[in-house]
């Protein structure tokens, strides 16, 4: 499963939403666009920390000879190594640091579930969003099958076609 930053505002909301209608925690209706700033900061966060694996993950491969579909096996590796949530465990990974920093944080006034409620709330709304993600990716994949992934013709593709069914989806 991957996460879009197309998909960052509905996640937002639907966390929120997911989390006080379940009466898991309570927010002071001025502090709410705060709380959602929060969830913003961890999503966001976790794009970034992402996309720098992806980078060192080619960086590597580059420097050692290596083809292009190594790439993603040395980030898998990386992940590991600092235990960071990829594909299957991105949900779990997520979930988690939404928690502790709902925990931190000081724009929640009380939070009335334990962990595991709240991962129960937050996780069916990142695997959907996320899935939908995914779906768009075989799109994506599915008609620009010609060109050779890893390459700087398929990266540009990729994300000419990616913007492209976006907006005729309305996503964007």
């Amino acid at each position: 499963m991957r996460l879009y930053a197309s998909r960052i505002p509905a996640l937002i909301t639907e966390i929120v939403e997911a989390l006080v209608q379940k009466e898991l925690v309570e927010i002071a209706a001025p502090m709410v666009k705060e709380v959602e700033l929060d969830v913003e900061s961890v999503l966001k966060e976790y794009l970034r920390a992402e996309r720098q694996l992806t980078d060192e993950a080619k960086d590597l491969a580059h420097q050692r000879g290596l083809d292009y579909s190594a790439h993603q096996k040395i980030k898998r590796q990386l992940a590991e190594q600092r235990k960071f949530g990829l594909y299957e465990d991105s949900v779990a990974y997520i979930a988690n640091q939404l928690i502790e920093t709902l925990l931190h944080s000081q724009h929640v006034e009380e939070i009335f579930g334990e962990d595991s409620d709240l991962r129960a709330a937050v996780a069916p709304v990142l695997k959907r969003h996320m899935a939908q993600a995914d779906a768009l990716d075989l799109e994506v994949r599915k008609r620009i099958k010609n060109l050779q992934e890893g390459t700087q013709d398929w990266e540009i593709r990729y994300q000419q076609t990616l913007e492209r069914l976006k907006t005729a989806r309305g996503e964007d």
